[in-house]
């Protein structure tokens, strides 16, 4: 899952130390299945773009023009694949840096013919800047980052104001960044960033401002897990203006 540790200019040198560094991961040790080996082996040259400082492509990475949609920190890659399938009329660029996840996805893109779904095996901010450029989005999506549970860590959180504010820069007028947490005081903060971004404007009308899970969204098997213990899930629905 997407969490805050990639290195980024900026202009002003007084701006926090946070912005200075904004990285969307942190990397974490794992090992990789003979399946997922087999998979980096396999379908890897169909499916993963190497990571380059120049612009993409898209419609030649895609072999088509469609919808760009980003997702940031795809985890083991089971909510991508599905939400890839209902809607096959999208392209999805993928960023995780943890190499199992990135092998699980190949495998069931290979594996289930999901054409639709491309991984960059790199941080996300990079991506952006480098490869993609401002207004070069129609959605973003961003599912359960870490929440940093404990006080002094709050600042290692990805949702804050100048992450958002670049992330808002890439997104189409009209497009749309769709969070998720079950986590409700990182979910409260993630409503105060988004709702100061003068980019952005919340599409729900509920009176807290949180949407409707969209159907596209699955619910994953923490996430039913959960909502059995009573936990609560919140989503996070906002358009570029």
């Amino acid at each position: 899952m997407p969490e805050d540790t990639t290195t980024a200019p900026v202009a002003d040198a007084q701006e926090a130390p946070f912005m200075r560094t904004i990285k969307t991961y942190v990397l974490r040790a794992g090992r990789m299945g003979s399946g997922q080996v087999r998979a980096f082996e396999q379908f890897g040259p169909q499916f993963l773009i190497p990571y380059r400082a120049e612009r993409l492509d898209v419609q030649a990475a895609f072999g088509r023009s469609a919808p760009l949609i980003l997702e940031i920190g795809f985890g083991m890659g089971d909510a991508t694949a599905k939400i890839a399938q209902v809607r096959p009329e999208d392209n999805f660029l993928c960023c995780e840096v943890h190499e199992p996840g990135v092998g699980a996805l190949l495998k069931r893109c290979g594996e289930e013919h999901i054409g639709n779904i491309r991984i960059v095996q790199h941080d996300a901010i990079e991506v952006m800047d480098n490869m993609l450029g401002p207004d070069s989005l129609d959605g973003v999506h961003i599912f359960f980052p870490d929440p940093w549970h404990k006080s002094r860590h709050h600042k290692r959180r990805l949702i804050q104001a100048p992450f958002v504010q670049r992330l808002a820069q890439h997104i189409k007028p009209g497009g749309y960044l769709h969070l998720a947490t079950d986590w409700q005081p990182y979910s409260e903060q993630m409503m105060a960033v988004l709702r100061a971004e003068p980019l952005l404007a919340n599409t729900s009308a509920a009176a807290d401002g949180f949407a409707t899970k969209p159907d596209y969204r699955p619910l994953t098997k923490f996430e039913n897990r959960g909502l059995k213990l009573g936990h609560g899930v919140w989503d996070l629905v906002f358009r570029r203006i």
